[in-house]
């Protein structure tokens, strides 16, 4: 049993869990059981494991009280992770954590060291608090005007939570289109989504050193390459979607066209946000045109940043292809970031990232393709990304009774694909590595 293992098998035995509480009569509205319910609620526990949000049902009228606090459960468990949510509870018993733990817990955030790991899941859990806590306060100011106290205050925390972990759930049956006009929701939700995409190691980065600029301590903290990258790629990410929706969807009467100035601005805005992982929508995205889908798909391919609860496959891997395609233009044989050179290794994990992704697409959609032949190609592509990107954006088909068995089943493999990692999954199939002593003789190839 390997680590990567571990990590897989974890995140199936939390999605059977889900989908036997979810099965259970008392978590659907109707009250009833039928095998029907088995499949929605396996393809909704998985969503809510893999903080994807794409949905079969109206989350908001098929499922009861206790089923919505199942889901958001699943959700805090899935952005967390299999690993950081098990080993806080083991703190929390008084459990110290073993070194087999410790390297789980490394693989699991991405870090390059043990060192420091029992104090980052404690960091990791009191940001998240913090972050959520205060989503919700800030959404009861728009809430409680429309739905009163008791109401309001559990849409703020699911809400709240959904957002912070990239979900996309809602417990609105249109989503978020009715508050496409509020000026905070669109700052809250879209502000959960960056920061819990972001990564947690950036957000201590920036707590640190903004702490520094602000007590005028000397300057101790030095911003990391992950840090540098990761923020201004978002940066550009979130910019460049936004131009884009606003151009291409500005004169379609069934998204944009009909609102004014400033409601334009803050629905592309929210679009740009959510379509890199979260799921949210403020715009009906089946009536989108067919360069604004394919907009989307491309800022849900690359997704968030790692160490958050993004998926895709990682501003950090995009970025650093970009620079190897720039190297190359410039007769480089080293690619450079920030005045650092990217190892060797690096930049072929980054191209194994985006190979394994690229099939998993590719293989997914020739499935659903031949499953469900009336559905138009680019919606089931928009469907696919979306479930590998843990985006949960949808066109609407997976709502409609035609969409059948073998594509829902093919959604929840690319959801677990895409949460768990093509790389951790091959490396979970496959086995650790055998070291190899043996290095062949080099010789030149065309390409290109």
């Amino acid at each position: 049993m390997t680590v990567s293992r571990t990590i897989c098998l974890g995140f199936v035995a939390v999605i059977a869990l889900g989908t036997l509480l979810l099965s259970l009569p008392f978590a659907n509205a109707a009250g009833t059981f039928s095998w029907d319910h088995v499949l929605v609620a396996l393809f909704t526990a998985t969503s809510a494991v893999c903080v994807t949000g794409h949905i079969v049902v109206d989350t908001a009228t098929y499922f009861s009280t206790w089923g919505h606090i199942f889901i958001v459960a699943l959700i805090q468990i899935g952005g967390l992770g299999y690993m950081t949510a098990t080993t806080f509870l083991l703190l929390l018993l008084g459990r110290r954590m073993g070194l087999r733990q410790k390297v789980a817990m490394q693989q699991a955030l991405d870090r390059s060291e043990l060192n420091g790991v029992s104090l980052l899941l404690r960091s990791i859990i009191g940001t998240t608090l913090i972050f959520e806590i205060t989503g919700a306060l800030l959404m009861l100011f728009v809430f409680v005007p429309q739905f009163g106290w008791d109401r309001s205050l559990w849409l703020a925390i699911f809400h709240s939570i959904s957002a912070w972990n990239n979900a996309g759930f809602s417990l609105f049956s249109d989503n978020l289109m009715g508050f496409q006009s509020s000026p905070l929701i669109n700052l809250v939700i879209p502000g959960l989504i960056i920061f819990g995409g972001i990564g947690y190691e950036s957000i201590f980065e920036m707590y640190l050193w903004s702490r520094e600029r602000i007590l005028r301590q000397p300057h101790q903290i030095i911003l990391s390459l992950n840090f540098k990258v990761a923020v201004s790629t978002t940066l550009i990410l979130l910019t460049v979607g936004t131009i884009a929706f606003l151009l291409v969807e500005a004169q379609n009467m069934a998204t944009l066209a009909p609102m004014s100035v400033p409601d334009r601005i803050m629905a592309a805005w929210f679009q740009s946000v959510t379509s890199r992982t979260a799921g949210f929508n403020s715009i009906d995205v089946g009536k989108m045109t067919e360069t604004g889908l394919f907009i989307t798909i491309g800022l849900m391919f690359i997704g968030g940043s790692p160490g958050g609860t993004a998926g895709g496959i990682k501003t950090t891997t995009f970025r650093i292809l970009t620079s190897c395609t720039k190297a190359i233009l410039q007769g480089k044989e080293e690619v450079y970031l920030y005045e650092r050179q990217i190892p060797m290794p690096l930049v072929m994990k980054a191209i194994s990232v985006v190979m394994g992704s690229l099939a998993a697409v590719i293989v997914m959609t020739i499935v659903i393709s031949l499953s469900d032949p009336d559905f138009e190609f680019i919606q089931i592509l928009f469907e696919v990304v979306s479930a590998f990107g843990t985006v949960g954006l949808s066109t609407g088909i997976t709502l409609s009774p035609d969409f059948s068995v073998i594509a829902k089943l093919a959604l929840v493999a690319m959801m677990y694909i895409g949460r768990v990692g093509v790389l951790l999954l091959m490396a979970a199939v496959i086995g650790d590595p055998k070291p190899s002593f043996v290095r062949y003789p080099e010789e030149n190839l065309l390409v290109g």
